[in-house]
């Protein structure tokens, strides 16, 4: 649940918007600071705030342990063990390096921003929701800051049937964490949209709910393995052989 975080009202007392966990600037504390609408109230503990806030880190490559910020509501980033899990599948086919990533439905940008710091060439991370945006392209900034050179990272804030529809092919690997809400049909549709923007040897990562089984798939798209980590299950996609 959520720790709640009361803040001064104004004078209609109206409510504060709940606040966005922002990552400790490097260097500092390390305290998990609540956004500015909400710092006019206690603090709250670390370990509360990191677990409530669920905040993400980059886990490996030039900037490992670099905390990311998460938005205040609406998504559900994939967690450390999670992307772990994910990554070691994409290294033990070596999909990363070099490669023009896409992070579709990208909430913090913690993948898409995971595989830059692991190699990847490029990445495009695509959220239609304002505020997500917003703090995926803060993410991005504190990459760039921790970058040994230039970082190719672009926020696009679209839907996501949107941007597939005008987006340019070559890409090599390719991120798909969808809300659970989001029906199987649209996510089928999205794979459809996707599949002619790939390379012959991309490889596309799908999370979806371990209750849902096995993905439907496009003609020309194939499930190579799937695992699961608790309410999770990641189902490795690649282009079939022609």
């Amino acid at each position: 649940m959520r720790p709640i975080v009361r803040t001064r009202a104004d004078t209609a007392g109206a409510r504060a918007p709940p606040p966005a966990c922002i990552a400790p600037p490097s260097g500092g504390s390390g305290l998990i600071r609540p956004s500015a609408a909400a710092r006019h109230g206690p603090q709250t503990p670390v370990v509360r705030m990191r677990e409530a806030c669920r905040m993400p880190r980059i886990v490996a490559g030039w900037a490992g342990s670099l905390q990311l910020a998460v938005p205040p509501d609406g998504t559900r980033p994939t967690s450390d063990r999670t992307r772990e899990a994910i990554f070691s599948m994409l290294e033990a086919r070596d999909a990363i390096e070099g490669a023009a990533a896409v992070d579709l439905y990208a909430g913090s940008g913690a993948l898409g921003l995971e595989a830059l710091s692991r190699g990847a060439a490029s990445v495009v991370l695509v959220e239609k929701a304002p505020r997500a945006a917003k703090v995926i392209r803060d993410n991005v900034g504190r990459m760039r800051r921790a970058a040994p050179g230039p970082l190719d990272a672009s926020v696009v804030q679209h839907a996501v049937s949107t941007w597939l529809a005008t987006a340019a092919p070559g890409i090599g690997l390719a991120f798909l964490d969808p809300p659970y809400s989001i029906s199987d049909e649209q996510v089928l549709g999205d794979l459809a949209a996707l599949l002619p923007l790939l390379t012959d040897d991309a490889v596309v990562l799908l999370e979806r709910s371990s209750r849902s089984g096995d993905p439907a798939l496009p003609p020309g798209l194939e499930l190579v393995r799937t695992r699961s980590k608790g309410d999770t299950a990641v189902h490795l996609l690649v282009p079939a052989a022609s």
